[in-house]
């Protein structure tokens, strides 16, 4: 656990799906259940998919996109959690297969490989989600401890309305275990 307060601190990975917009949802929902937040988020999230500025300020901390320099400090201190919201099919397929070439895959990784507990709550499409290769890297993922929400596809349902997004299912997954 941090140092800060005593309180664990959480990473999110934001990928750059349109309902990124909403992550100050999950942060919210974070620290309600008192979690410090740190986001981290793919290149071109971090470029146009929330606003960053805000998310800044919500959670006092600056958003990662890129890996720091030697010599400077850590901006967050290790995870206790990290959560991927929303996982992209790119972004879990590289994940699954290592292509840590983002800071955001490459904190993936890595939070498996120390046992940090890992959420991802994928939102991917129906047709990408019938390719072998993302049916794959959810076995692999599952197999190194990854806890999955609901895919979640963004289409309207019978009625038209787009369903909500369960930004704090992300962290009942990580409660239960």
């Amino acid at each position: 656990m941090t140092e800060q307060a005593g309180k664990p601190f959480l990473y999110v990975v934001v990928c750059a799906a349109g309902i990124a917009a909403d992550v100050g949802t999950l942060i919210t929902a974070a620290q309600r259940r008192d979690w410090e937040v740190g986001v981290i988020a793919t290149p071109v999230a971090a470029n146009g998919f929330f606003d960053t500025e805000a998310v800044g300020a919500q959670t006092g901390r600056p958003i990662r996109s890129a890996w720091r320099t030697p010599g400077d400090p850590r901006p967050f201190p290790p995870p206790d959690a990290v959560v991927a919201a929303p996982a992209t099919f790119n972004t879990v397929n590289k994940w699954a297969a290592g292509l840590a070439d983002t800071l955001a895959v490459a904190t993936l990784c890595e939070a498996c490989g120390l046992g940090v507990p890992v959420a991802a709550l994928p939102c991917v499409a129906d047709a990408l989600a019938t390719h072998p290769a993302y049916r794959d890297s959810l076995v692999r993922l599952r197999g190194m401890g990854v806890r999955f929400g609901e895919r979640y596809t963004g289409d309207p349902g019978e009625d038209g309305v787009r369903p909500e997004f369960g930004w704090a299912r992300a962290l009942d997954l990580l409660d239960r275990g």
